[in-house]
């Protein structure tokens, strides 16, 4: 399909438009966009983690692309939906959170929408619609406006509008409605009215026109679409678009990987983790990567693409790819010491890391631990290959430095009288010893 609209033409190029609710919201797009106004539109985001995820960042890409062509995204955070939960696309119940998780959860979300979609309109202003000061992005609370409600109330004012025959032939429903060991809770059941009353309040007090979401969400995106229409004059159309869930050519959900799910906060998973998840995709997902996860230019993009296709990609569009996405996350800072951490693994020589930066480089190297008083009075170098297991005797240690296979925090060392003390910790608490060129051995003090 065609768009006449910028925002829709270059969502439509980077894969990111499933399926939209209306052919009239790219003729709204393309009047707001003439006008210079922009028009509002909005995502939700569940806080049941104190961090966003890898999954979160397509929905996040998809409002600063909007922003980036002059619209008004607003992110909402779920403080009222996140007590109850969202059955789409989940085969079993979640446990349900405490007011006081949630509240702390919020808090972290909240803070990482600002910063990212702050950073993503700094970012490649070559391929950017509208100016880099935009103000502040909206990040609001649905509690602020659900809890006020009765049960009572909310029911007699909002429930009446939904019939129970369209609720149960929503996608979310029926398949949770087939598993009849498992079934529906009539409190996930609820979850789509609230969400459709997000929409018909920020419509109402905002102007907010357009909800966008993955493609699980159609069915409580068009529940809010048909809610407006019921309430309110309808002068002005809402609009849902969703965007497609995403899934690598290996099949494997987007950000999931054997140890869990990559969060976005660096106290969870460090710039480092996070930058090898994306060095480390498959040739065949780095094209479609790219145009979703980058604002870099098409034509470097095409180029990017153009060596994968012809087999010529030695690892250049995963690090480029993996660059731009851990700027974004963690800005250039971030990224860089990602960077480093990876060349570290490649001989670069290991210095000034913090100890989550150093566990983060080196959670799969074997590790001995020795005390802070044997590292203090100096543990001869030789010994310490012995007790490391680096070389079974000192005899080897010595052929190995004759052969200039000793390193300490990757630095050769010729000396064979050299003696490991703390001024050659790399962090707080830690060395690495390397014998030829890949075998790593930590060395942790306790």
């Amino acid at each position: 399909m065609t768009y006449k609209s910028s925002v829709l033409e270059d969502l439509a190029w980077r894969g990111l438009i499933f399926q939209t609710t209306h052919e009239e919201l790219d003729q709204a797009l393309l009047e707001a966009e003439q006008a210079g106004e922009g028009l509002a539109l909005y995502c939700g985001f569940d806080p049941s983690a104190d961090s966003l995820h890898i999954g979160n960042l397509l929905a996040i890409f998809v409002l600063a692309n909007f922003r980036r062509h002059g619209h008004s995204p607003i992110a909402l955070a779920g403080g009222a939906t996140g007590l109850i939960g969202d059955p789409s696309g989940k085969s079993d119940e979640r446990n349900l959170l405490t007011e006081e998780t949630i509240t702390k959860n919020l808090e972290g979300i909240s803070a990482q929408l600002r910063e990212i979609l702050d950073r993503a309109m700094t970012l490649h202003p070559e391929t950017r619609k509208a100016a880099a000061d935009a103000g502040e992005i909206p990040v609001v609370n649905n509690a602020d406006w659900i809890k006020p409600w009765s049960f009572i109330g909310f029911l007699r004012d909002v429930g009446k509008n939904f019939r129970v025959n369209t609720m149960l032939q929503k996608d979310s429903v029926k398949s949770r409605l087939e598993q009849r060991e498992q079934g529906l809770s009539y409190t996930e059941f609820s979850y789509m009215l609230i969400q459709a009353y997000d929409f018909l309040h920020l419509y109402r007090e905002t102007g907010c026109r357009l909800q966008v979401g993955g493609s699980d969400q159609w069915g409580n995106i068009t529940a809010g679409t048909d809610l407006i229409g019921r309430m309110e004059s309808n002068e002005k159309k809402a609009f849902g678009l969703t965007f497609p869930l995403i899934t690598s050519a290996s099949g494997q959900k987007l950000g999931k990987s054997e140890k869990g799910a990559t969060y976005l906060a660096p106290e969870r998973n460090s710039p480092y983790e996070f930058y090898q998840y994306w060095v480390n995709r498959d040739d065949a997902d780095v094209p479609r990567f790219l145009r979703m996860f980058t604002f870099l230019p098409r034509e470097r993009v095409d180029e990017l693409s153009g060596l994968v296709e012809r087999g010529e990609n030695r690892g250049e569009a995963q690090r480029e790819l993996a660059w731009e996405v851990t700027r974004l996350v963690h800005g250039d800072e971030g990224a860089e010491k990602a960077i480093r951490a990876s060349r570290m693994m490649f001989g670069e020589k290991i210095e000034d890391l913090s100890d989550a930066e150093f566990q983060a480089i080196f959670a799969d190297v074997p590790s001995t631990e020795i005390t802070r008083e044997q590292l203090e009075a100096g543990v001869p170098l030789f010994e310490l290959f012995v007790l490391t297991g680096l070389t079974k005797s000192n005899g080897e240690a010595r052929r190995l430095l004759d052969q200039g296979g000793v390193y300490v925090n990757n630095t050769r060392i010729d000396d064979s009288g050299y003696v490991v003390g703390v001024s050659d910790l790399v962090s707080a608490n830690a060395l690495v010893l390397r014998a030829g060129k890949k075998k790593y051995h930590v060395v942790s003090v306790s």
